[in-house]
This record gives C-alpha cells, structure tokens and sequence, in this order.
C-alpha cells in the first residue's frame, strides 16, 4: 500500500519557570531576531549541505521506487536526455506514495510521485518535469528552499558552527518539508518557469505541447474534484494557480512555431 508522504512537524513548547508569559515571547522573540539574523549569513557551501541533507532525509523518510520497479523504468526511459540543466546535474527518483505530486530541489534532484504518474500520459509528465526544471534553473528552488529553511528548521537558531552546517535533527527537517510543501512562487516565477521548460524540452528533442497538456491534465482533475478536492490533489492545485491562462500561453505558443500536437487518448 502506498504511504503518505512524510510530513512530520514539531511543536515546540518553551517553558520559564518565574517568568511572566509576556516577558518570555519577549526574550523568546528576542533571541529567534538574533538567531535569525546569524542564519541569514549561511554560506552557498553550506546552503548545499542543507540540501543535500534534506533530499537524503526525504528519500530515507519515503519508499523510493527501485531501479527495476515499473515507475522508475518509465520515468528513465521518459527523461533520457535530460542529464542537467544550467550545468546542475538533474537526478530523478519516484517515491511510491498516494500523494499526487512531484517536487524539484536546487540541487537538480526531482521527485515524482507515483500517483502522479498514474494519472498523467508520458506528455504530460514531461511538462511538469519541464516547469519543476525551470524552477531549478532559475534559482526558484534555491532560494524557496532559503526562505524555508530559515523560517522552520533554522527558526530556533541552529546555523552554521565553524563554516560548517550544523546536522538538522528528524524534528527540523520535518519542519522543513512541511514548510516546503506549503511554500509558493509568485505568477512571474511560475511563468517564467513554465518559459524555461518549454525551451528546455524543445531543446532537448521533447515536444513543448508537454507543457500545455500537464496543465490541461491538471485543469480536468480540478473540474472532475470540484468542491469535494481530495487532499491528495489539493497541494498540486494550490501550487498551480492560473491553469486557464497557462494552457493559452502554452498552446498558442506551439502553434505558432507550428509544432505537431501528441495524440491524446
């Protein structure tokens, strides 16, 4: 059976015994600003090591497809090709959970979700690999990731201990996903990474008709839901706003390079 993707998150509970509860926000508040402006200075080497770090907890923490497995033999056969992107090499996983959705990191590895994949044709996985590349390369992922990880794992002050990134515990990294998950890009990030991934397919012998049909494939999942979304499909929804206009720019784009659309079942 397939497992829910880890989403682990800590309640952090301060106590001072003697002090009145306004004084301990404040000291509390206090010391996060201080702690907060020292996390701020994180070296690019040690921003690297965070996400190295969080990328190993993510495929500890959720069944990876192995190499033999169906989805991962899709999945390789489908990006064949697309070793890097702005001279970050890409690695592409499947994670065997009910959750429908797929996530890139800013060290180039992408994540599909085997339910995912169930419900989309190799076009229209290739147009969201297409747009999750795009954020990669535009330092989306980066510093999404930034911003993160200093609002939830490095919230309470773990930073950096003689130029090195301090090791994140279950708890933090925890924090971390579950900040990722809930983090967006504004309508230009998302525009300028459906863009990206457009060229990037067409530049590497995929059809671009990929990008429209993943959001069209999105579009109809969101009809088919309507106001009864499943929480399985409610983050990919909230992470993909604007579908009408997308597809639109998407289409009327292939059509004027006059670029063959797929068949379509």
């Amino acid at each position: 059976m397939k497992k829910t993707l880890m989403k682990w998150a800590l309640l952090l509970v301060c106590m001072a015994v003697g002090m009145p509860a306004m004084a301990q926000f404040n000291v509390k508040a206090l010391k996060g600003a201080v702690k907060a402006v020292k996390a701020v200075t994180l070296t690019d080497a040690q921003m690297t090591e965070y996400v190295k770090e969080y990328i190993d907890w993510m495929d500890t923490h959720n069944q990876v497809c192995a190499d033999d497995n169906e989805y991962t033999i899709r999945l390789k056969k489908l990006t064949e090709g697309l070793t890097d992107v702005e001279g970050i090499p890409l690695n592409f996983k499947v994670y065997y959970v009910i959750d429908v959705n797929a996530f890139a990191c800013a060290d180039g590895s992408v994540r599909i979700f085997s339910s995912l994949m169930d419900i989309m044709s190799d076009d229209e996985l290739l147009g969201v690999i297409g747009h999750e590349v795009g954020h990669v390369a535009h330092k989306d992922s980066k510093n999404g990731f930034r911003t993160a990880l200093l609002t939830s794992a490095l919230k309470d002050g773990i930073s950096s201990q003689g130029g090195t990134a301090a090791k994140l515990t279950d708890s933090q990294l925890g924090d971390l996903g579950e900040a990722l998950v809930n983090s967006t890009y504004s309508q230009k990030q998302e525009r300028s990474a459906d863009d990206y991934g457009y060229e990037f397919l067409k530049s590497h012998g995929k059809n671009p008709w990929a990008m429209a049909l993943s959001f069209q494939k999105l579009k109809k999942l969101q009809e088919e839901a309507g106001a009864q979304k499943s929480s399985k499909l409610n983050q990919l929804f909230s992470t993909h706003p604007d579908l009408d206009a997308r597809i639109k720019r998407m289409e009327e784009r292939a059509t004027s390079e006059g670029i063959e659309k797929p068949a379509t079942e």
